[in-house]
C-alpha cells in the first residue's frame, strides 16, 4: 500500500576520525507497510529503534547492532551489507529486540529490514540504512604463494604475514576458508616470521599430493583483528602443486639424492657447512622459499641484514650462482666452484651446500619453490629454529595443530 511521506532527521556528518554515524532511529525515520490495508489497519505500527547492543545510541564500527520494537514485536530482522552478506543476528526479549552476533565493521553500509507485528495482529515491515565511517586503523597483509595461479612444490604452505600484531586470532582464523580439489587434510598454525610479524600457515598433513589444486578466502574485510585494527577488504590466492620432488641432504655422507614420485633420478655429492658451531648446517625439513639465481652472497645477505648470521667474513663476497634460498639466516644450496676439491669428501662451507657448477645447474633447472630440502645427518647446530625460513615441517602433525587459535574446538 501507500503510505504519505515521512520527514526523515538526517544525522550530521561525523568527522574524518569518527567511526560511526547513525543514531537511534525512532517511528518518523522509519516507513512502515503491511501486508495488506486490512493488516495495517489493525492498530498502530510498531515502532522500530537502531542503536548498540552495549546501550548507546549510535553504533560505531566494531559495535553489536541492536534492533528494538516498542507497541509491539519483531519478527523477523535482515541486515545486509553491499555485497549481500547478512550481519547475522537472533531475537531476544520476548521478540522486542534483535542483537547482532557479528561485530558492524568500519566504512560499510548495511540495509536493515524489520518485520513487525502489534497486539492486534497487525503486521509491518520497516526499512532503514546506516553507515559505519572509515577506520583510522587498519591491518594489512601478505600472501604466500605470491602470484595467483603459481605452481609449487609439495611442501608449500599457505602463508599469511601480517603487517600488525593478530590479538584476535581465533576471530580472524573462523573467517579463514581454504579448499582443495581433493580434500585435503590441513590445518592453520600460527608462527611468528623472521622479523617477528605474526604469521599464520595452512599447512596439509602429509605433502601436498602432484595436481592438487588450491584455494584460499580470507573473508576478512570488516573484521577487527584486535584493539580496533580492522582489515579493510578481503583477499583471495589460488595455485597448484605440481611434480613430486624431494631432496635429501646428508651431511654425514657428503651427497644428496633428488627424488621424483619416492625414487632417485639423481645423485649429487655435495660439500656442506664445517662440523662446528658457527659453520654447520641446520638439520631440518626445509621448504624451498625462492630460486634466487646469481648473487654477491655477502651484499645480498647484508642488505637483508642477516650476513653475521653465519659467519661469512670475507670468503663469499664473490658471486654466487644457482642460488636456492632454504632460510632466513644465509642458509643456500648453490653452486660453489672454490669448494670444488671438498664435494663429496669435506664439509667445509660456511653453512650453505656447495656442489660443483653442473650439477647446481642441473639442479636449478628441475627445483621449483616449496620443494621440500630434507637434510639430515651430523650437526652440532641441530635443528634450525621454526622462524628461520618456513618451519612448518619441523614439528609432527599433532603438535602443528596446537599451533592453531581454534585447536581447542577442533
Amino acid at each position: 500500500m501507500s503510505l504519505p511521506a515521512v520527514p526523515r532527521p538526517r544525522p550530521s556528518r561525523p568527522s574524518r576520525v569518527a567511526r560511526t554515524l547513525i543514531p537511534l532511529i525512532g517511528m518518523a525515520a522509519l516507513t512502515a507497510c503491511g501486508g495488506s490495508a486490512a493488516s495495517a489497519s489493525k492498530g498502530d505500527p510498531v515502532q522500530v529503534g537502531l542503536g548498540a547492543a552495549n546501550g548507546t545510541k549510535t553504533v560505531r564500527a566494531g559495535d553489536r547492532l541492536k534492533v528494538t520494537a516498542s507497541g509491539g514485536v519483531l519478527t523477523e530482522v535482515t541486515v545486509t551489507d553491499p555485497k549481500g552478506r547478512r550481519l547475522p543476528g537472533g531475537l531476544g526479549n520476548g521478540g522486542t529486540a534483535w542483537i547482532s552476533r557479528a561485530k558492524t565493521a568500519p566504512g560499510t553500509k548495511y540495509s536493515v529490514v524489520a518485520r513487525t507485528k502489534n497486539a492486534q495482529g497487525g503486521t509491518f515491515e520497516a526499512k532503514e540504512s546506516l553507515t559505519t565511517a572509515k577506520s583510522d586503523k587498519l591491518n594489512k597483509l601478505v600472501l604466500s604463494p605470491g602470484s595467483q595461479g603459481a605452481t609449487v612444490g609439495i611442501a608449500q604452505p599457505i602463508m599469511i604475514t601480517f603487517d600488525f600484531p593478530v590479538t584476535d586470532r581465533a576471530v580472524v582464523e573462523k573467517h579463514l576458508k581454504v579448499t582443495t580439489s581433493n580434500n585435503t587434510t590441513g590445518s592453520w598454525g600460527w608462527v611468528k616470521d623472521h622479523s617477528g610479524k605474526d604469521r599464520v600457515d595452512w599447512r596439509p598433513k602429509e605433502y601436498w599430493k602432484p595436481g592438487t589444486t588450491v584455494a584460499l578466502r580470507a573473508d576478512l574485510n570488516g573484521v577487527d583483528s584486535g584493539g580496533g585494527r580492522y582489515f579493510a577488504k578481503d583477499y583471495d590466492l589460488a595455485f597448484g602443486i605440481g611434480r613430486s620432488q624431494v631432496v635429501k641432504v646428508d651431511l654425514d655422507a657428503k651427497h644428496l639424492s633428488f627424488m621424483e614420485n619416492g625414487k632417485e633420478v639423481r645423485s649429487i655429492p655435495i660439500s656442506a657447512g664445517k662440523p662446528d658451531a658457527e659453520h654447520a648446517t641446520w638439520t631440518g625439513t626445509f621448504p624451498l622459499m625462492a630460486k634466487e639465481g646469481t648473487i654477491n652472497m655477502k651484499q645480498h645477505l647484508a642488505r637483508a641484514g642477516r650476513a653475521e648470521t653465519v659467519g661469512l667474513g670475507d670468503a663469499y663476497n664473490k658471486m654466487v650462482r644457482d642460488s636456492m634460498k632454504l632460510t632466513n639466516s644465509g642458509t643456500y644450496a648453490h653452486a660453489a666452484p672454490w669448494n670444488a676439491d671438498n664435494v663429496g669428501r669435506t664439509n667445509a662451507s660456511s653453512g650453505c651446500i656447495g656442489m660443483i657448477d653442473s650439477d647446481a645447474d642441473w639442479l636449478y633447472g628441475k627445483i621449483q619453490v616449496g620443494d621440500p630440502f630434507e637434510v639430515t645427518g651430523s650437526s652440532v647446530r641441530g635443528k634450525a629454529d621454526r622462524t628461520n625460513g618456513i618451519g612448518d615441517w619441523m614439528v609432527d602433525w599433532s603438535r602443528w595443530r596446537k599451533n592453531s587459535a581454534l585447536s581447542s574446538s577442533s
